[in-house]
């Protein structure tokens, strides 16, 4: 996995904002000091440690920092709602992530293929509708019970019936064969459920209740010490881990918006703290930018049926323009991935060819090159040709796009703003506008929106291409191709997980049809952003895997293993 190590040359935009935001950064952590949900052990301050746990760092009293703890900011998104309950997406969702307080059957390793932490043992029936995995007889829950199979059964069969961010409508039901065994039952192949048993902390059934979410009982790393409500979160160490012992003992995170993040590490009040790419020509002393790859990717829809058709909700479908294949593929040779890199990112990004880019089942024919003179020439063949103002007409009819972006995002905004001015340049017709996300979910179905996506499963290439049964079009953007359910379908009814890559590919391209630019091309990927750090000079951060959509919780997946030099 990429880190890169930058410093640049402070810009006084970015100091005036920053020194704005001291202010706020001081107050926020001031006031972290308050009492939490389970101890009124306060969080670590500006005067106790010098901002930070880093064993380098003299506070103002001259003494050093802890060797053994760490203060983590994040965005305030990345706070859970609805708290540490994985029922209710602490775990999962959009910010993918090892739960940390509870154990996971599953792990996935740094190059994305699949491992064990309760697990000892799985298989899969030959029909692959049963999996039967063997769990470790050593883990306990921090209320000193036994951790068994009933736990697991329970855990899942909750979440089959109240997650609304968890996908379990493949799940019948989890039985507990044994203490040591749980038996799996789907009502469909799925052979990527090893994926899902990556991201679901397991409850304890005997102390399970509403208020789980705030008083987590788990058998993970990390016990959830303190929580203080849009400030902070606190986690100690497990010492009844049953695993290698955390070399980070206690972990602080806290949660700021963008500025207040910048000032906290201006005023060395934190260890590591999340930052954007606008921020990426600061230097800041004590501090090393680190930049991580991501398949949290950039990207926009072009609805592949012509207008004219409605949805049963009334919802319009279809674009006469984007329904041409070969505008289509005009439009994905006709960007250049890397003038937008440099003009919206700083340079901090990767090309995106595909929604699973770099991932083991990313299929290589996805990538293409910028070339505008064969987009234009695919635009030519389509019958469309730039008329004295230099916009492409066809039968009267003018080459048109409006760009939606969520009115929030300012970066998806920028992308949309380059992507029309690219466009112009092959004589499309193009502007953009801010849109709310009801809106833009609607209009979607009959105009490009720039979306984010990005996982750790090839799910994400289903949800967005496969058709759905009741309208035999794709959920997301209307779309549809036979050979492609099939493959994906075929893919999920596989018994071996790893043979299931194969056939992920081929729903991408099969040497005929597929999604990328030989095949229906649908879906216009830009982007992925890369995810920057500001990061305490002295502090080891373990390898990270590639993050996926969400600048969160990913980057402290292997906290545990972090160090100070």
């Amino acid at each position: 996995m990429r880190r890169d190590i930058i410093g640049r040359k402070c810009k006084m935009r970015h100091k005036i904002k920053a020194l704005i935001a001291v202010g706020m950064a001081a107050a926020v952590l001031t006031a972290c000091s308050g009492g939490g949900t389970e101890t009124k052990d306060s969080g670590p301050t500006v005067s106790e440690t010098g901002g930070a746990g880093g064993a380098a760092v003299q506070g103002a009293d001259g003494t050093a920092g802890s060797k053994d703890s760490v203060i983590v900011v994040m965005g305030p998104t990345s706070e859970p709602e609805a708290g540490f309950d994985p029922a209710y997406g602490w775990g999962a969702g959009e910010h993918v992530h090892e739960p940390l307080i509870q154990s996971t059957l599953t792990v996935t390793t740094t190059d994305l293929k699949i491992g064990y932490d309760l697990a000892t043992d799985m298989e899969a029936s030959g029909d692959g509708l049963t999996w039967t995995v063997k769990i470790r007889d050593d883990a306990s829950f921090t209320d000193g019970e036994k951790l068994t199979a009933a736990d697991v059964a329970f855990t899942y069969n909750t979440l089959r019936d109240t997650s609304s961010v968890n996908d379990f409508t493949m799940l019948d039901r989890a039985e507990a064969v044994d203490d040591t065994t749980v038996r799996f039952y789907l009502k469909r192949p799925y052979s990527i459920w090893p994926y899902t048993m990556a991201i679901v902390g397991i409850l304890p059934e005997h102390t399970y209740g509403p208020d789980y979410g705030e008083h987590p009982v788990g058998s993970g790393r990390y016990i959830l010490k303190q929580w203080d409500r849009g400030q902070q979160v606190i986690f100690e160490a497990n010492p009844d881990y049953y695993g290698e012992a955390p070399k980070m003992q206690k972990v602080t995170v806290l949660f700021m918006e963008e500025d207040a993040a910048f000032a906290a590490v201006m005023a060395g009040q934190a260890d590591i703290a999340y930052t954007a790419a606008s921020y990426s020509d600061q230097t800041v002393p004590g501090y090393e930018l680190l930049s991580f790859d991501t398949v949290d990717n950039r990207g926009f829809n072009l609805p592949a049926i012509p207008a004219g058709s409605v949805s049963a909700e009334g919802v319009p479908l279809g674009n006469d323009f984007t329904s041409d294949v070969l505008v289509r593929r005009a439009i994905n040779i006709g960007i250049d991935r890397d003038e937008m890199i440099e003009h919206v990112l700083n340079g901090y990004g990767s090309p995106a060819y595909s929604v699973c880019d770099k991932m083991p089942w990313y299929e290589p024919g996805a990538e293409v090159q910028y070339d505008p003179e064969g987009a234009a020439a695919l635009l030519d063949e389509a019958g469309w040709t730039a008329g004295a103002d230099g916009i492409r007409t066809k039968d009267g009819q003018r080459a048109e796009l409006t760009f939606l972006y969520p009115a929030s995002d300012s970066v998806r905004q920028a992308l949309a703003a380059d992507s029309a001015d690219q466009l112009r340049r092959l004589g499309i017709d193009t502007k953009t506008e801010g849109v709310d996300w009801d809106t833009a979910y609607t209009r979607a179905q009959s105009e490009p929106l720039l979306w984010g996506w990005g996982a750790h499963t090839p799910m994400e290439l289903y949800n967005i291409y496969h058709t759905m049964a009741k309208t035999g079009l794709a959920e997301y953007s209307p779309y549809a191709n036979q050979t492609v359910d099939r493959y994906m379908d075929e893919a999920l009814a596989e018994s071996d997980l790893e043979a299931s890559y194969e056939l992920w590919k081929k729903a991408q391209w099969d040497g005929t049809t597929g999604i990328t630019q030989e095949g229906d091309i649908p879906w216009i990927w830009l982007v992925n952003i890369d995810h920057l750090y500001w990061s305490r000079e002295g502090l080891q951060v373990a390898d990270q895997k590639l993050h996926p959509h969400g600048h969160g919780w990913s980057i402290v997946n292997n906290v545990d293993q972090w160090s100070w030099e």
